[in-house]
């Protein structure tokens, strides 16, 4: 099997969205067939109007997907950041070590209190606060 084999395999939904490779669209659209189910049954189950409960897991559908698809997102936006981050501080680790203005301790005591360092109880120069 050649490169054009796999990549013809890949689901599709509507000729437009390739399901398996965008990130959160398989759970998103899991996610919106329970909501749309859910939404669509009660409403029928209350009502007894067909037409209308089919409007309402379709709206059920949509708002189910596209929520639990900017969640994810979101989510993975987050995770993105938290991990540029991380690698940040792993690569300025050796430069910052050993001296008292490391970034961590600077975040770590602007966190705890913002203001510190503009009212004199913390500043990076004072030695006697460094690990």
């Amino acid at each position: 099997m050649t490169g054009e084999d796999n990549e013809n395999k890949a689901f599709r939904l509507l000729g437009i969205l390739d399901v398996q490779n965008t990130p959160c669209a398989r759970d998103a659209i899991l996610h919106g067939a329970g909501g749309s189910l859910a939404a669509g049954l009660l409403h029928f189950l209350a009502t007894s109007r067909v037409r209308r409960s089919f409007d309402v897991g379709f709206a059920g559908f949509m708002l189910t997907t596209l929520g639990s698809w900017f969640y994810c997102r979101m989510n993975n936006a987050k995770l993105r950041v938290q991990q540029r981050i991380i690698q940040d501080g792993i690569r300025n680790k050796v430069a910052y070590e050993g001296t008292s203005t490391t970034p961590v301790l600077l975040l770590l005591f602007q966190t705890i209190c913002p203001l510190c360092p503009e009212r004199g109880h913390w500043s990076p120069q004072r030695s006697d606060l460094s690990p």
